[in-house]
């Protein structure tokens, strides 16, 4: 970094080593595990999902009502714990995590595993559109106005390779009212875009339960 580069800003929420965060991380490996180990192993998968259901059975008989939940969710500020994502708090989420740049910009590096496949080796194209969908709406909250996507076309180029560090990579490019556009991109460790992204998105946002 040069003397007049400002560091990059974290624009997600970072991942605690205890609570929920770290069960949820353990949850994230466990879903690896699982799809990794299948049932050819010898492992006796009746007795972990016993296991595993008993854990559920326990967490459900203290989970507080939905709309109590959904409250400390969207507490705090505009980072989410909860999303599939950067959520910390969500097994489903790699996690991601973005910083944002001097320039406008907005970038991650994220491994996916094998919980995201689609096609042998390679990412879901799902899975691209979720994140990217993700990674130019933290880019409009970056550039100063965020909103809710009306419209996101992506451009397919080439498969999304699991098990390899991948950028993500975001940017508001027009602000129009409550019009914004902003365009992003998976790619690989030598700069090859695998997807490209275009996003329409309109400067509003659902009210925050309460």
């Amino acid at each position: 970094m040069t003397a007049h580069q400002e560091p990059p800003v974290e624009l997600t929420a970072v991942a605690r080593e205890d609570g929920v965060d770290a069960a949820a991380a353990a949850a994230r490996r466990l879903i690896d595990s699982l799809l990794r180990a299948g049932d050819g192993t010898g492992v006796a998968m009746s007795g972990i999902a016993e296991q595993l259901t008993a854990i559920a059975d326990r967490l459900d008989a203290h989970a507080p009502p939905f709309d109590e939940r959904m409250v400390a969710m969207w507490a705090g500020d505009a980072t989410t714990r909860h999303d599939p994502v950067t959520g910390p708090e969500n097994a489903l989420a790699p996690p991601v995590r973005f910083a944002g740049a001097a320039d406008g910009s907005v970038s991650a590096v994220v491994e996916l595993g094998v919980a995201y496949q689609g096609q042998p080796g390679c990412a879901h194209g799902g899975v691209s559109a979720l994140l990217l969908d993700h990674a130019l709406g933290v880019a409009n909250h970056w550039g100063g106005r965020s909103g809710m996507t009306a419209e996101l076309t992506l451009r397919y180029r080439a498969p999304v390779p699991l098990f390899v560090p991948l950028a993500v990579t975001g940017r508001q490019v027009a602000v129009d009212g409550r019009k914004l556009w902003a365009e992003g991109a998976i790619s690989t460790a030598d700069g090859a875009v695998c997807v490209a992204a275009k996003g329409f998105f309109i400067g509003k946002h659902l009210p925050r339960p309460r």
